[in-house]
């Protein structure tokens, strides 16, 4: 099934880490991009549609400014990201040249995904280089998604894109050979595990941190790519890059690396684009406390939430915002996108939706979170 999986796979997003393609005392390692570009080259040469997701632009802009250290503050990590983003697509942009690929270069920031047609503009945009024989790089506009600086990586943003475009298969390469049952810089009797069905609390919490501060996400991020694909139908692969020639092969049956299979079938999976972009890409901003009769309504008969049911609410919020729905012991089992602020919702909790007029005045909605726009988790 794993070969099968990998083999079929049509659309192949890559995430290559900074380590691969950058060092803070070198700058960019021009003979991995090339080597990198040229195996990319061989896996789009079998039919195969190829997304890059490249991490290195703040490595790279370290050594281009001569900082003596890693960035420590929010500006300077700005500042080498910018210098240093240039240099990098600059440098895939020659590699893939003389390889007679074309690129094109996308930055993107979680709040071009959070917005629904921004979210769809890229989609589009993406999905047309494809049908023009073109291999996006994408990279975090790390100039501007201050967010993103300080609690991201580009695993994270390579698990969106493979949403984003519909991908068959997901490959994070890194300076590692993939997951252990142990960690392999502490335990040399540490192995390999070659595959992962279910994601477990026990894989997440033994998944380690990262080594090094300019390797951010380390395997807890990579693990949590996996996890968050997984749910959408999407295989993950982790392989070591600095193997030479180790990614086209894959292709051809060779096993390496450990594999993540997917939760759900893809084929089976009846979830709406947009309810999908609702459940994976958003990212709450507060939570609405329900009474059990609220909770049953709304994950075995398929109504919309009322105010009726509310109990309590949590966090500050708009309409139109993302809120979580948890049960009467806390525990989350939906969220929608919420038609009342945190402030008016506290005002008609526990209302029929009868008296929302006479305390709010006239309203476009008296539902709080409509069907259409709710998912459970």
């Amino acid at each position: 099934m794993r070969t099968q999986l990998i083999t079929e796979a049509k659309r192949v997003v890559v995430k290559i880490g900074s380590s691969l393609v950058a060092s803070p005392k070198d700058g960019l390692r021009l003979e991995h991009i090339d080597r990198l570009v040229k195996e990319l080259c061989e896996v789009r040469q079998t039919t195969r549609e190829v997304v890059l997701v490249s991490s290195g632009a703040i490595v790279a802009g370290i050594e281009k400014l001569g900082l003596k250290a890693y960035p420590g503050t929010l500006t300077l990590k700005q500042a080498a990201a910018a210098a240093g983003q240039s240099q990098l697509i600059h440098s895939y942009e020659h590699a893939f040249h003389k390889l007679g690929q074309k690129v094109a270069q996308v930055l993107l920031t979680h709040q071009d995904l959070a917005n629904r047609k921004r979210f769809l503009n890229a989609r589009h945009t993406l999905t047309t280089l494809l049908t023009l024989d073109v291999i996006p790089i994408i990279n975090e506009n790390d100039t501007v998604s201050v967010e993103e600086i300080r609690f991201g990586d580009n695993d994270s943003l390579a698990g969106q894109v493979a949403q984003l475009v519909d991908a068959d298969l997901l490959i994070i390469l890194s300076d590692v050979d993939g997951l252990f049952t142990q960690d392999p810089r502490l335990d040399p009797t540490a192995t390999l595990i070659p595959s992962v069905q279910t994601i477990t609390p026990d894989i997440e919490r033994g998944a380690g941190t990262s080594r090094s501060q300019e390797s951010t996400g380390g395997m807890v991020t990579k693990i949590q790519a996996a996890k968050l694909v997984g749910s959408m139908g999407i295989p993950t692969l982790l392989l070591n890059g600095e193997i030479p020639n180790l990614m086209p092969h894959i292709f051809n049956g060779h096993l390496a690396g450990t594999f993540f299979f997917p939760r759900t079938d893809p084929s089976k999976n009846s979830q709406s684009s947009r309810k999908q972009w609702i459940r994976y890409t958003l990212r709450p901003k507060g939570h609405i406390l329900l009474d059990a009769g609220a909770v049953d309504a709304l994950t075995h008969r398929g109504k919309s939430l009322l105010p009726s049911g509310i109990i309590a609410i949590r966090g500050d919020f708009w309409p139109g915002d993302l809120v979580k729905c948890t049960n009467e012991t806390g525990k989350a089992f939906a969220q929608g996108l919420v038609n009342f602020s945190a402030t008016d919702l506290r005002k008609i909790m526990g209302a029929q939706t009868e008296k929302i007029g006479e305390i709010l005045g006239n309203q476009e909605y008296e539902e709080v979170i409509h069907r259409d726009n709710l998912v459970l988790l």
